[in-house]
């Protein structure tokens, strides 16, 4: 059956106590009750710094059975075009074992280099492991039947031939209405088959997992 996984964009954040994060909680904690609470995460330092193999596994180790990490892919693959970095990132993101999720390729906001280089990237990246594309310029679209080959998606393309789907909500505040209408979405995504992974972005409050609290309990009807 298709799977709904949401989350947060990162959970590493200590002004999330005590509002999600119990006080008194320490920072090395953070992680274990995040995952008691949610399916996912989004990892996004790693497009600065791709945590080591030991990292990834200390993780895998951390989360119950069914939680996935979504690992942006780090910058000087996908932005610097350092793609033969690419059989790093597949070594260790594998680390985290069937706790891996997708990973999230920010390309650069224009579409300025030709396509050669998307398809080299995606060549490079293992057959096997999910990928969503971060293309935010307008110059980007159209591509989406192009990333078929690979089994790729655009973040929040709803429409494809890929078997998941990647939703990125980056624009809050969040009422019971504009969440409804996301949980329509991803209803219609599940009826279809597809698993969906939905992040919510990091703020200073906690308001990334109670908006995706909110989110599967809506879903969930």
């Amino acid at each position: 059956m298709a799977e709904l996984r949401v989350g947060a964009s990162g959970f590493s954040f200590a002004s999330w106590k005590p509002g999600f994060y119990p006080a008194g909680t320490k920072q090395g904690d953070f992680l274990a009750h995040y995952a008691g609470e949610l399916s996912t995460v989004e990892i996004n330092n790693s497009f600065y710094k791709l945590p080591t193999v030991e990292t990834f596994a200390s993780w895998a180790a951390t989360v119950p059975d069914g939680f996935r990490f979504a690992v942006k892919a780090p910058r000087a693959v996908t932005v610097c075009g350092r793609v033969d970095f690419a059989g790093d990132l597949n070594a260790r993101v594998r680390s985290l074992g069937d706790r891996l999720g997708p990973l999230l390729v920010r390309l650069a906001d224009k579409r300025e280099r030709d396509d050669a280089f998307l398809a080299s990237l995606l060549d490079a990246i293992d057959d096997d492991l999910d990928v969503a594309l971060d293309l935010r310029d307008p110059s980007w679209d159209g591509i989406e039947p192009e990333l078929e080959r690979w089994g790729a998606v655009r973040v929040n393309q709803l429409d494809g031939a890929a078997g998941f789907r990647y939703l990125r909500m980056r624009d809050p505040p969040y009422d019971d209405a504009a969440l409804e209408a996301a949980a329509a979405t991803v209803r219609g995504l599940l009826d279809g088959g597809l698993d969906v992974y939905c992040y919510f972005r990091h703020e200073d409050e906690p308001t990334a997992p109670a908006y995706a609290a909110r989110l599967r309990e809506l879903v969930s009807g």
